[in-house]
Parts: structure tokens; C-alpha cells; sequence
């Protein structure tokens, strides 16, 4: 991976997109930016409800982390089609590639199974019910991206799949 890249990591709460995107950071020694952590962090701060200031904010770091050369990783829900062109636009702006992986966990037992029983590994964080997952906006892909359904598999199958994925298209 020569030029700065940024992972666009994107999915519903408890589809294993936060688990998957620290490992491929680690793996990768890219800089990871999880929205989740962002927002708590400025609820902490500022006391105020947080609506797209966590994603904004973490444009700016994001771009500031690609113009040093550095691979950046970012981790959030991305539901809606404008975060999703705001994201890759981050990239272009940055003269960095991006690509877009969409996680997901099809079994919908699982997932249910996964958010009841998952703990938040943010302080102060509230995790989302099943019911607001079910219920919660979010907007059909139009854009290309690389989807991997990580249900009934493990963190090590559903990596090795991303990797594979991403040797096809000559990004690793």
C-alpha cells in the first residue's frame, strides 16, 4: 500500500464492524478513528447532544492523518448516503485512495444475539436496543464497496475474507 488509504469501515451496531476494523488497524498499523469513541468523548466534554459533529470532526482528523502518509481506518454506522460520499470525498481531498467496506451479519438471530448481549467498550457509551437497530435509518449501498457478512464466523475467517478481498482489487 503505497499511497495513504483510508478504510471506510461501515455497518449496523453488532455486526462485528468495530471488532474487525481495530484488528485490520492493528494489522495494518493504520490510524483508527471509531465515531463511537468521538461523540461519547464530546458528550463527556461539552455536554450537548451530538448529531454530525463526530462525523466531522473526524473528517478533519482522518485528513490531516492522510496528507502525513498515514493509512487511516475509520469505524462508524455510516447509514446515510451523504456521510458515505463525505467520507470517500475526505480521501480525494487528501490525494489518498478510499475504500468503502460495508460489515454486516445477515443471520438475524445473531445479530439480535449480539447486541443484547454485548457490552460498550467506551465509557458512558449507550448502546443501541434491538429494537433501534431494527428501527434505525439506513440507506442502500449505491456505491461500490467490499461487503463482508461476518455471521457464524470468526474475527480470524472474517479477516482473512477482507484481506482477500482487498488483494483482488491491489490494495494490499
Amino acid at each position: 500500500m503505497k499511497k495513504p488509504t483510508l478504510f471506510i469501515f461501515s455497518g449496523l451496531p453488532g455486526s462485528g464492524k468495530s471488532t474487525l476494523a481495530k484488528e485490520f488497524a492493528k494489522v495494518t498499523a493504520a490510524v483508527y478513528l471509531r465515531i463511537d469513541t468521538i461523540e461519547q468523548a464530546i458528550r463527556d466534554l461539552c455536554d450537548f447532544n451530538v448529531e454530525g459533529e463526530g462525523y466531522r470532526l473526524s473528517y478533519r482528523v482522518a485528513s490531516d492523518n492522510l496528507k502525513v502518509g498515514h493509512h487511516v481506518v475509520s469505524d462508524s454506522c455510516n447509514p446515510i448516503e451523504l456521510t458515505r460520499r463525505e467520507w470517500n470525498e475526505v480521501a480525494i481531498k487528501a490525494n489518498a485512495s478510499y475504500i468503502n467496506i460495508e460489515i454486516i451479519c445477515s443471520k438475524k438471530s445473531e445479530h439480535r444475539e449480539r447486541i443484547e448481549t454485548r457490552l460498550s467498550d467506551v465509557a458512558g457509551l449507550k448502546l443501541p436496543t434491538w429494537k433501534e437497530v431494527e428501527n434505525r435509518e439506513y440507506h442502500p449501498w449505491v456505491s461500490e464497496r467490499i461487503v463482508i457478512d461476518t455471521s457464524e464466523k470468526s474475527i480470524e475467517t472474517s479477516m482473512q475474507e477482507l484481506i482477500n478481498e482487498l488483494k483482488k482489487r491491489k490494495i494490499v
